[in-house]
């Protein structure tokens, strides 16, 4: 049985997280449809919001808080703003800068649903009294006969973001509610949704990017938090072919921003290799040196128990990116997998999230690749 909103004998006393964006005041709304006792909360991230919002970027913003009040307001909850600024900084944005800095691409928005919304926020709603946490998330719930939950993708492909909750647990899942998850539908419909309900987000800009870098400029977030720090940009036979301001504004497979001053020999593009914050070098290459055949994963979190046994899965790389078959075993603690094809562009850093056809296993943080040749 297929269900985002279970009809327990009673009704669930539910948080709802408001961003102040369409989506989530539309779950809000139908959880409170579905028969919930709902309380409308947004979460203040950021230490000091006193300007609006420009262009689509961001969800922290003064203009974001009264945009969900108003929302509440309609949808007749009630609605406080809980202040999560300092652990919002110490688990997302102080953990992003020190990945980047490390050599490795983080992925915030996977911290933040593990650290802020399904860990401190579930934590102080349980303490509160509250059955559960409500986003405007677009994933399935399955829940089986003997009351175990399973997270599946969106039954919308087109907006499932199951990736990004990859790392929720058994016990967060136990108490997560997405009511946009069996949607069928566009945006622009659930925006008409929006509208009919009389909800005055229905037409704002959908946030992007990564919401405390409102000007969306990370390489210029980071100069600010780490300073400048000039090295060298090398090929594959350690040759300088150039230099930069700091290896922590590159990411694996990057083609654009290299300010190298000549071509290659084949004149064929070059790409963000690797990157080495002991000695401050990047390494770059040919596109086809991307390819990868393996990689370990470290810190694994399930959605349910843990694969008992090596097995075949697909696996997501990228939070809009496509699925790729891969072999994935346990060993030591540790997720280590190989894939049927190689893939390209793969970062230590970034998460892998495993499925089992639509059910998320469970995803890891990337630690090490191996290129496609060694790892046949």
């Amino acid at each position: 049985m297929t269900e985002n909103l279970p009809r327990p004998a009673r009704p669930l006393r539910v948080l709802a997280a408001m961003s102040g964006g369409v989506d989530s005041a539309v779950a809000a709304a139908r959880a409170v449809e579905a028969g919930h006792d709902v309380t409308g909360v947004h979460l203040a991230l950021s230490a000091n919001p006193q300007s609006f919002r420009t262009g689509a970027r961001g969800c922290c913003t003064i203009e974001d808080s009264r945009d969900a009040r108003r929302a509440a307001d309609v949808i007749g909850i009630p609605f406080y703003c809980w202040d999560l600024a300092e652990r919002f900084r110490e688990d997302v944005v102080e953990d992003f800068v020190a990945e980047y800095e490390a050599g490795r691409t983080p992925n915030p928005c996977l911290r933040c649903n593990e650290k802020i919304k399904f860990a401190a926020l579930l934590d102080k709603a349980l303490a509160l009294g509250f059955d559960a946490v409500c986003t405007g998330h677009y994933a399935t719930i399955v829940v089986g006969e003997d009351g175990t939950r399973e997270l599946h993708r969106a039954s919308d492909m087109a907006k499932d973001q199951s990736y990004v909750l990859g790392v929720l647990d058994e016990k967060q899942l136990a108490h997560a509610l997405f009511p946009l998850g069996d949607t069928i539908t566009t945006k622009e419909e659930i925006r008409a949704e929006a509208e009919r309900r009389g909800l005055a987000v229905a037409k704002k800009p959908d946030s992007h990017d990564i919401c405390f870098i409102a000007d969306g400029d990370t390489q210029g977030f980071l100069a600010k938090r780490l300073g400048r720090a000039e090295g060298d940009i090398v090929d594959e036979s350690g040759a300088k072919v150039g230099t930069h301001d700091g290896a922590y504004g590159f990411t694996i497979g990057q083609r654009k921003g290299l300010r190298i001053g000549h071509p290659a020999p084949d004149g064929k593009p070059r790409y963000v290799l690797d990157i080495s914050p002991v000695n401050n070098t990047v390494t770059v290459g040919p596109a086809e040196s991307l390819d990868i055949g393996a990689l370990t994963a470290i810190r694994p979190r399930w959605c349910g128990s843990t694969p008992a046994a090596p097995g075949t899965y697909t696996a997501q790389l990228r939070a809009h990116g496509g699925e790729t078959e891969v072999f994935a075993e346990v060993v030591d603690g540790e997720l280590r997998v190989r894939f049927t094809e190689p893939v390209r562009g793969v970062a230590p850093g970034q998460a892998i999230v495993l499925y089992d056809g639509t059910r998320v296993v469970g995803s890891a943080t990337i630690a090490t690749t191996t290129r496609a040749a060694a790892a046949v």
